[in-house]
């Protein structure tokens, strides 16, 4: 698949970025106390404006029986108003030794009539209902004290002149009070987050056992052990993590039987050529006409040839089966020009085989994002077949073309492959029996690896035009390139 393959700019698998978390533990335990460190003075401030308004109440009652005392007080006589004390005010408001108490009556105008001058006058509202007791905040002497007003008229007409009746007083009790509020809600906030912390703790030590538990079970495997982990056995969080593990062990499983394939299948095909070399130089050893050693010699020297073609393709199939992301880049490929330079390339084999060589396309390439090494591997082995197994005076065609996707495809004029065996010729070491070519029978097997790498399909069908066979493969849609011009162009390469 293409997945395989790694594009430059990717960062590989693995490599942290700056500031990554590295410890599950640490992370979930950052989450669950930061939000309760940031709530915490959220906490003490709400608190804090709870408790003051706890304490305002029933001294903010008291401050208002204590106005409406005064305003019993006030008459009216002979048309002046005037306020007679039964006893001392500061009795009458019951002062102590906490607070300090104000008193005052003043008229419309601001003027007191008596009581202190401290407090500062305020203006009258649109309208005065009844025995209404209104409350403010002012500062005395830099003292903030909780003011209770009442606006009383001096006499039942509704345009007499209004009075304004004031007491004061400071706020000592009242922040005493609040403060108890707060200090007995406080106080075991300090117990409880840090027993909350240990509780998280040993909560968070018990939750992740699981994992130690796999990562022992883990550890305990034998070296060669690849086999999957059941998700079931494992908590419903991490399963989607096992299934992901045991999927990369599949794929790490299936590589290494592509190289135990390998190495298998190397060690014999290497074995038969290697010894026919070995007997074919112990004879020529043994020859003393110059013209049998010379024939000897020829034939060491094809069979060196051989030897080495196989060489060449058991080391493709391998580079084409490795799964090493960082080997392969992917890039965008142009394969019209490829296919032209392999054609140059395969050209003088073609000219001493008789046969004609050419090539199709549109002029404008056609590009495809894949490993440029592999693919010029599978155009290779395909134009290279195609020469390999068409008789002398026939010709090979390779071509380019759109027809909904990217396609590469190689004609010849050969004798064709039989149905029966247009599938099993993909497989390793498979010939077809009376082609009278030599061959090792990894060059298709090496083109469907690379095609398959790179998501597209190979198949082989008959030549439309006569005898032979086209091999054609499909690139996905997905790196499809504008469409060429509909006449392709024929470039004879001889």
């Amino acid at each position: 698949m293409l997945s395989r393959l790694r594009r430059p700019d990717r960062k590989p698998a693995g490599q942290r970025a700056p500031g990554q978390p590295n410890s599950l533990f640490g992370e979930i335990l950052d989450w669950l106390l930061a939000p309760l460190l940031f709530l915490w003075p959220i906490s003490i401030i709400v608190t804090h404006n709870v408790a003051d308004n706890i304490a305002n109440q029933p001294y903010d009652r008291a401050l208002a029986d204590s106005a409406r005392a005064l305003a019993r007080l006030v008459k009216v006589e002979d048309g002046k108003v005037v306020v007679h004390f039964p006893a001392p005010p500061r009795a009458l408001f019951r002062a102590d030794q906490d607070d300090t108490v104000y008193y005052q009556v003043a008229d419309q105008g601001g003027e007191t009539i008596t009581g202190d001058h401290e407090i500062p006058w305020v203006a009258p509202p649109a309208s005065v209902l009844g025995e209404e007791v209104r409350y403010r905040d002012e500062v005395i002497h830099g003292e903030e004290v909780r003011v209770a007003y009442q606006f009383l008229r001096a006499w039942p007409e509704p345009a007499s002149p209004l009075v304004l009746v004031q007491v004061a007083e400071t706020r000592n009790k009242r922040s005493d009070l609040a403060s108890r509020v707060v200090t007995g809600v406080l106080l075991p906030q300090f117990a409880i987050i840090p027993l909350a912390v240990v509780l998280v703790w040993v909560g968070l030590t018990r939750g992740i056992a699981p994992l130690n538990r796999l990562q022992s079970l883990i550890r305990r495997r034998r070296p060669t052990d690849l086999s999957p982990i059941v998700p079931a056995s494992v908590p419903e969080e991490v399963r989607p993590l096992i299934i992901a593990f045991n999927d990369m062990m599949a794929r790490l499983e299936e590589n290494l039987q592509a190289q135990q394939r390998f190495i298998a299948d190397a060690a014999h095909q290497m074995r038969t050529p290697l010894t026919g070399l070995r007997m074919q130089t112990e004879l020529a050893l043994l020859e003393s006409d110059p013209e049998q050693l010379r024939n000897s010699l020829t034939q060491i020297a094809d069979s060196t040839e051989r030897a080495g073609h196989l060489i060449n393709q058991l080391l493709s199939l391998a580079r084409a089966e490795a799964s090493f992301e960082k080997l392969y880049a992917v890039e965008p490929v142009d394969v019209e020009a490829m296919v032209r330079e392999v054609g140059q390339e395969l050209f003088p084999r073609a000219l001493a085989k008789g046969i004609d060589l050419g090539v199709e396309g549109s002029g404008q390439g056609m590009q495809v994002e894949g490993n440029p090494v592999l693919l010029r591997e599978m155009v290779k082995n395909l134009m290279d077949n195609a020469i390999k197994y068409t008789p002398r005076g026939g010709s090979v065609t390779a071509r380019t073309r759109h027809a909904g996707a990217p396609i590469f495809e190689v004609e010849d004029t050969g004798e064709g492959i039989p149905e029966a065996d247009r599938e099993r010729v993909f497989e390793r070491f498979y010939r077809v029996l009376g082609s009278g070519a030599d061959g090792s029978g990894l060059g298709l097997p090496i083109v469907r690896e690379i095609a398959e790498l790179h998501r597209a399909t190979v198949s082989l069908s008959p030549n439309p035009e006569g005898q032979g066979t086209v091999a054609q493969v499909v690139f996905p849609r997905s790196q499809l390139q504008p469409p060429p011009p509909v006449h392709g162009d024929y470039f004879p390469l001889g």
